[in-house]
Protein backbone atom coordinates (compact mmCIF):
# COMPACT_ATOMS: atom_id res chain seq x y z
CA UNK A 1 0.00 0.00 0.00
CA UNK A 2 1.75 3.67 -0.77
CA UNK A 3 1.60 5.99 1.82
CA UNK A 4 -0.73 8.62 2.41
CA UNK A 5 0.94 11.12 0.67
CA UNK A 6 1.70 9.22 -2.62
CA UNK A 7 -1.84 7.83 -2.77
CA UNK A 8 -3.63 9.36 -6.25
CA UNK A 9 -6.87 10.61 -5.34
CA UNK A 10 -9.60 12.15 -7.84
CA UNK A 11 -12.14 14.00 -5.56
CA UNK A 12 -15.52 14.48 -6.53
CA UNK A 13 -18.48 17.30 -4.94
CA UNK A 14 -19.83 20.17 -5.58
CA UNK A 15 -21.44 22.23 -2.54
CA UNK A 16 -19.64 23.52 0.82
CA UNK A 17 -19.83 20.74 2.53
CA UNK A 18 -17.75 18.97 0.31
CA UNK A 19 -14.90 22.01 0.12
CA UNK A 20 -14.44 21.38 3.53
CA UNK A 21 -13.52 17.72 2.99
CA UNK A 22 -11.39 18.60 -0.11
CA UNK A 23 -9.89 21.71 2.07
CA UNK A 24 -8.86 18.57 4.83
CA UNK A 25 -7.05 16.24 2.45
CA UNK A 26 -5.19 19.45 0.81
CA UNK A 27 -4.02 20.46 4.40
CA UNK A 28 -3.35 17.26 5.01
CA UNK A 29 -0.85 16.88 2.30
CA UNK A 30 -3.02 14.82 0.07
CA UNK A 31 -2.34 13.97 -3.41
CA UNK A 32 -5.23 15.35 -5.15
CA UNK A 33 -4.82 14.64 -9.09
CA UNK A 34 -8.25 15.87 -9.98
CA UNK A 35 -11.46 17.39 -9.06
CA UNK A 36 -14.52 16.56 -11.01
CA UNK A 37 -17.68 18.74 -9.94
CA UNK A 38 -20.98 19.73 -11.53
CA UNK A 39 -21.58 21.72 -14.56
CA UNK A 40 -21.35 25.79 -14.22
CA UNK A 41 -25.65 26.59 -13.55
CA UNK A 42 -27.61 29.87 -14.16
CA UNK A 43 -28.44 31.27 -10.97
CA UNK A 44 -30.04 34.83 -10.08
CA UNK A 45 -31.99 37.44 -11.93
CA UNK A 46 -29.21 37.95 -14.67
CA UNK A 47 -29.08 33.94 -14.77
CA UNK A 48 -25.14 34.48 -14.60
CA UNK A 49 -23.40 31.28 -14.87
CA UNK A 50 -22.55 30.29 -11.43
CA UNK A 51 -19.52 28.40 -9.92
CA UNK A 52 -20.20 25.55 -7.60
CA UNK A 53 -18.00 25.93 -4.18
CA UNK A 54 -16.01 22.89 -5.08
CA UNK A 55 -14.79 24.40 -8.20
CA UNK A 56 -14.20 27.52 -6.70
CA UNK A 57 -11.76 26.11 -4.46
CA UNK A 58 -10.27 24.24 -6.94
CA UNK A 59 -9.65 27.10 -9.04
CA UNK A 60 -8.19 28.90 -5.70
CA UNK A 61 -5.51 26.20 -5.60
CA UNK A 62 -4.86 25.61 -9.05
CA UNK A 63 -5.97 21.77 -8.75
CA UNK A 64 -7.04 20.28 -12.40
CA UNK A 65 -10.78 20.17 -12.70
CA UNK A 66 -13.10 18.70 -14.80
CA UNK A 67 -16.99 19.30 -15.37
CA UNK A 68 -18.61 16.04 -17.06
CA UNK A 69 -22.29 16.58 -18.28
CA UNK A 70 -23.07 13.50 -18.02
CA UNK A 71 -20.95 10.50 -15.64
CA UNK A 72 -20.95 8.09 -18.83
CA UNK A 73 -19.53 10.45 -21.80
CA UNK A 74 -16.47 8.81 -23.32
CA UNK A 75 -14.17 11.71 -23.16
CA UNK A 76 -14.61 11.94 -19.41
CA UNK A 77 -14.13 8.07 -18.93
CA UNK A 78 -11.31 8.24 -20.86
CA UNK A 79 -9.63 11.45 -19.09
CA UNK A 80 -10.97 9.71 -15.81
CA UNK A 81 -8.77 6.85 -16.82
CA UNK A 82 -6.07 8.38 -17.81
CA UNK A 83 -5.43 10.02 -14.01
CA UNK A 84 -4.72 6.54 -13.08
CA UNK A 85 -6.36 6.99 -9.65
CA UNK A 86 -5.84 4.75 -6.51
CA UNK A 87 -8.86 6.23 -4.78
CA UNK A 88 -11.50 8.45 -5.38
CA UNK A 89 -13.75 10.14 -3.10
CA UNK A 90 -16.90 11.25 -2.97
CA UNK A 91 -18.93 13.96 -0.87
CA UNK A 92 -21.85 15.56 -2.00
CA UNK A 93 -22.06 14.60 -5.25
CA UNK A 94 -24.54 13.42 -7.67
CA UNK A 95 -25.10 9.74 -8.65
CA UNK A 96 -22.76 7.96 -9.89
CA UNK A 97 -22.64 4.92 -12.71
CA UNK A 98 -20.66 1.09 -11.95
CA UNK A 99 -18.30 2.44 -14.40
CA UNK A 100 -17.14 5.33 -12.96
CA UNK A 101 -16.51 4.27 -8.93
CA UNK A 102 -15.60 0.96 -9.86
CA UNK A 103 -12.60 2.39 -11.40
CA UNK A 104 -9.58 2.48 -9.33
CA UNK A 105 -7.81 -0.54 -7.47
CA UNK A 106 -8.62 1.12 -4.06
CA UNK A 107 -12.49 1.76 -5.05
CA UNK A 108 -14.63 5.05 -4.19
CA UNK A 109 -14.71 6.20 -0.50
CA UNK A 110 -18.22 8.36 0.04
CA UNK A 111 -18.69 10.44 3.47
CA UNK A 112 -22.42 10.55 4.28
CA UNK A 113 -24.26 12.27 7.03
CA UNK A 114 -25.23 10.06 9.18
CA UNK A 115 -25.02 6.95 11.02
CA UNK A 116 -25.37 4.49 8.45
CA UNK A 117 -27.77 2.68 7.83
CA UNK A 118 -29.89 5.30 9.31
CA UNK A 119 -30.79 7.89 6.93
CA UNK A 120 -29.72 6.68 3.61
CA UNK A 121 -30.71 9.21 0.92
CA UNK A 122 -30.35 12.21 -0.01
CA UNK A 123 -31.40 14.71 3.28
CA UNK A 124 -29.87 13.02 6.30
CA UNK A 125 -29.24 16.58 8.33
CA UNK A 126 -32.85 17.54 7.81
CA UNK A 127 -34.57 14.27 8.07
CA UNK A 128 -32.68 13.21 11.83
CA UNK A 129 -34.18 17.11 13.01
CA UNK A 130 -37.15 16.93 11.53
CA UNK A 131 -37.62 13.30 12.80
CA UNK A 132 -36.98 14.29 16.75
CA UNK A 133 -32.95 12.83 17.11
CA UNK A 134 -30.48 13.67 19.37
CA UNK A 135 -27.66 12.29 17.96
CA UNK A 136 -26.64 11.49 14.45
CA UNK A 137 -22.87 11.72 12.60
CA UNK A 138 -20.94 10.74 9.85
CA UNK A 139 -19.84 7.47 8.28
CA UNK A 140 -17.19 7.07 5.60
CA UNK A 141 -18.10 4.29 3.29
CA UNK A 142 -17.17 1.99 0.06
CA UNK A 143 -19.81 3.15 -2.86
CA UNK A 144 -21.56 0.01 -4.01
CA UNK A 145 -24.71 -0.53 -6.43
CA UNK A 146 -27.26 -0.18 -3.72
CA UNK A 147 -27.37 3.99 -2.40
CA UNK A 148 -25.50 4.83 0.96
CA UNK A 149 -25.69 0.80 1.34
CA UNK A 150 -21.66 0.29 0.88
CA UNK A 151 -19.55 -1.10 3.74
CA UNK A 152 -18.64 1.20 6.73
CA UNK A 153 -15.07 2.06 7.20
CA UNK A 154 -15.08 4.40 10.04
CA UNK A 155 -18.13 6.29 12.32
CA UNK A 156 -17.70 9.50 14.13
CA UNK A 157 -21.20 10.42 16.54
CA UNK A 158 -22.18 13.75 16.95
CA UNK A 159 -25.14 15.34 19.42
CA UNK A 160 -28.51 17.10 18.18
CA UNK A 161 -28.66 20.25 20.50
CA UNK A 162 -32.53 21.45 21.12
CA UNK A 163 -30.92 24.64 19.68
CA UNK A 164 -29.98 23.25 16.46
CA UNK A 165 -31.38 23.46 12.85
CA UNK A 166 -30.29 22.19 9.49
CA UNK A 167 -27.94 24.57 9.28
CA UNK A 168 -26.22 24.73 12.40
CA UNK A 169 -25.86 20.93 12.38
CA UNK A 170 -24.97 21.06 9.00
CA UNK A 171 -21.59 22.98 10.00
CA UNK A 172 -20.69 20.59 12.59
CA UNK A 173 -21.39 17.72 10.67
CA UNK A 174 -19.31 19.36 7.89
CA UNK A 175 -16.28 19.33 9.77
CA UNK A 176 -16.56 16.49 11.52
CA UNK A 177 -16.89 14.60 8.29
CA UNK A 178 -13.69 16.26 6.81
CA UNK A 179 -11.90 15.04 9.78
CA UNK A 180 -12.92 11.59 9.32
CA UNK A 181 -12.54 11.52 5.80
CA UNK A 182 -8.78 12.58 5.95
CA UNK A 183 -8.16 10.17 9.45
CA UNK A 184 -9.76 7.05 7.39
CA UNK A 185 -7.98 7.12 4.51
CA UNK A 186 -4.68 7.38 6.55
CA UNK A 187 -5.48 4.25 8.10
CA UNK A 188 -6.40 2.40 4.95
CA UNK A 189 -2.89 3.52 4.11
CA UNK A 190 -1.41 1.77 7.32
CA UNK A 191 -3.57 -1.14 6.68
CA UNK A 192 -5.99 -0.65 9.63
CA UNK A 193 -9.13 -0.91 8.89
CA UNK A 194 -11.34 -3.46 7.89
CA UNK A 195 -14.76 -2.63 5.91
CA UNK A 196 -17.95 -3.76 8.13
CA UNK A 197 -21.20 -4.65 6.48
CA UNK A 198 -23.73 -2.30 7.28
CA UNK A 199 -26.00 -3.58 10.33
CA UNK A 200 -28.56 -5.97 8.79
CA UNK A 201 -31.92 -3.97 10.76
CA UNK A 202 -35.32 -4.67 9.30
CA UNK A 203 -37.01 -2.24 6.87
CA UNK A 204 -39.42 -1.42 9.72
CA UNK A 205 -36.40 0.37 11.66
CA UNK A 206 -34.93 2.02 9.20
CA UNK A 207 -34.90 5.45 8.72
CA UNK A 208 -35.19 7.26 5.40
CA UNK A 209 -33.71 10.51 4.14
CA UNK A 210 -35.38 11.02 1.04
CA UNK A 211 -34.89 14.21 -1.22
CA UNK A 212 -36.76 17.04 -0.05
CA UNK A 213 -39.47 18.63 -2.62
CA UNK A 214 -41.48 22.00 -1.77
CA UNK A 215 -44.79 19.99 -0.88
CA UNK A 216 -42.75 18.34 2.05
CA UNK A 217 -42.47 21.91 3.77
CA UNK A 218 -45.66 22.71 4.87
CA UNK A 219 -46.62 22.35 8.36
CA UNK A 220 -49.23 20.61 9.25
CA UNK A 221 -50.66 22.32 12.25
CA UNK A 222 -52.52 19.08 13.77
CA UNK A 223 -49.51 17.64 14.84
CA UNK A 224 -48.18 18.01 18.66
CA UNK A 225 -46.50 21.49 18.93
CA UNK A 226 -43.19 19.60 19.30
CA UNK A 227 -43.29 18.06 15.95
CA UNK A 228 -43.56 21.31 14.39
CA UNK A 229 -40.64 22.63 16.64
CA UNK A 230 -38.36 19.84 15.14
CA UNK A 231 -40.11 20.03 11.61
CA UNK A 232 -39.26 24.30 11.52
CA UNK A 233 -35.76 23.49 12.50
CA UNK A 234 -35.17 20.66 10.44
CA UNK A 235 -35.77 22.63 7.47
CA UNK A 236 -34.30 25.65 8.67
CA UNK A 237 -32.74 27.92 6.65
CA UNK A 238 -33.39 25.83 3.64
CA UNK A 239 -35.32 24.81 2.06
CA UNK A 240 -37.47 26.80 5.13
CA UNK A 241 -41.46 25.73 6.37
CA UNK A 242 -43.97 26.72 4.48
CA UNK A 243 -47.45 28.35 6.43
CA UNK A 244 -50.35 30.41 5.43
CA UNK A 245 -50.67 33.43 7.43
CA UNK A 246 -54.68 34.84 6.07
CA UNK A 247 -54.00 34.94 2.68
CA UNK A 248 -49.96 35.95 2.80
CA UNK A 249 -47.25 32.40 2.18
CA UNK A 250 -44.44 32.85 4.91
CA UNK A 251 -41.72 30.96 5.69
CA UNK A 252 -40.37 29.98 9.82
CA UNK A 253 -37.94 29.39 10.39
CA UNK A 254 -37.57 29.30 14.24
CA UNK A 255 -39.87 29.16 16.85
CA UNK A 256 -40.99 28.30 20.67
CA UNK A 257 -43.52 26.49 21.90
CA UNK A 258 -45.99 26.49 24.98
CA UNK A 259 -47.78 23.13 26.10
CA UNK A 260 -51.34 23.89 26.48
CA UNK A 261 -54.44 22.36 26.80
CA UNK A 262 -56.35 23.68 23.65
CA UNK A 263 -59.88 25.08 22.24
CA UNK A 264 -58.47 26.84 19.35
CA UNK A 265 -58.15 24.93 16.04
CA UNK A 266 -55.25 23.79 14.75
CA UNK A 267 -53.63 26.88 12.11
CA UNK A 268 -55.57 29.43 14.47
CA UNK A 269 -53.20 32.48 14.84
CA UNK A 270 -53.36 34.92 17.19
CA UNK A 271 -51.03 38.13 17.26
CA UNK A 272 -50.96 41.34 19.65
CA UNK A 273 -49.50 43.14 16.63
CA UNK A 274 -46.03 44.02 18.84
CA UNK A 275 -44.16 41.27 19.49
CA UNK A 276 -46.04 38.02 19.46
CA UNK A 277 -47.31 35.94 16.62
CA UNK A 278 -48.72 32.07 17.16
CA UNK A 279 -50.50 29.40 15.84
CA UNK A 280 -52.51 26.69 17.93
CA UNK A 281 -51.43 22.81 17.09
CA UNK A 282 -52.89 19.70 18.74
CA UNK A 283 -51.11 20.21 22.65
CA UNK A 284 -50.22 24.26 22.59
CA UNK A 285 -49.51 27.16 20.82
CA UNK A 286 -46.15 27.55 18.68
CA UNK A 287 -44.68 30.99 19.15
CA UNK A 288 -43.24 32.42 15.70
CA UNK A 289 -39.73 33.94 16.06
CA UNK A 290 -38.18 34.28 13.16
CA UNK A 291 -40.11 34.62 9.51
CA UNK A 292 -40.24 35.52 5.75
CA UNK A 293 -43.60 37.24 3.76
CA UNK A 294 -43.69 35.81 0.15
CA UNK A 295 -41.38 38.49 -2.14
CA UNK A 296 -39.81 40.08 1.27
CA UNK A 297 -36.71 39.45 3.35
CA UNK A 298 -35.88 37.24 6.34
CA UNK A 299 -36.90 39.29 9.73
CA UNK A 300 -37.39 38.31 13.48
CA UNK A 301 -40.79 38.40 14.59
CA UNK A 302 -40.59 42.08 16.52
CA UNK A 303 -39.49 43.64 12.88
CA UNK A 304 -42.00 41.28 11.38
CA UNK A 305 -44.59 42.63 13.19
CA UNK A 306 -43.89 46.79 13.14
CA UNK A 307 -44.93 46.36 9.73
CA UNK A 308 -47.30 43.77 9.17
CA UNK A 309 -50.75 45.09 8.86
CA UNK A 310 -52.74 41.93 7.86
Amino acid sequence: MKPFEQLRIVFFGTPDFAVASLNALVVAGANIIAVVTAPDKPAGRGKHLHHSAVKEYALAHNLPLSQPEKMKEIQFLEDLKNYQADLQVVVAFRMMPVVVWDMPPMGTLNVHGSLLPQYRGAAPINRAIMNGETETGVTTFKLKHEIDTGDILLQQRVAILPEDNAGTLHDKLMVAGADLLVKTIKELCLGNLKEQPQDSITKEQLKHAPKIFKEDTYINWDAPAGHINNFIRGLSPYPAAHAQLGDKSIKIFSCTTEPQTMTAAPGTFETDHTNMLRFAARDGWVYITELQLEGKKKLDIVSFLRGYRG
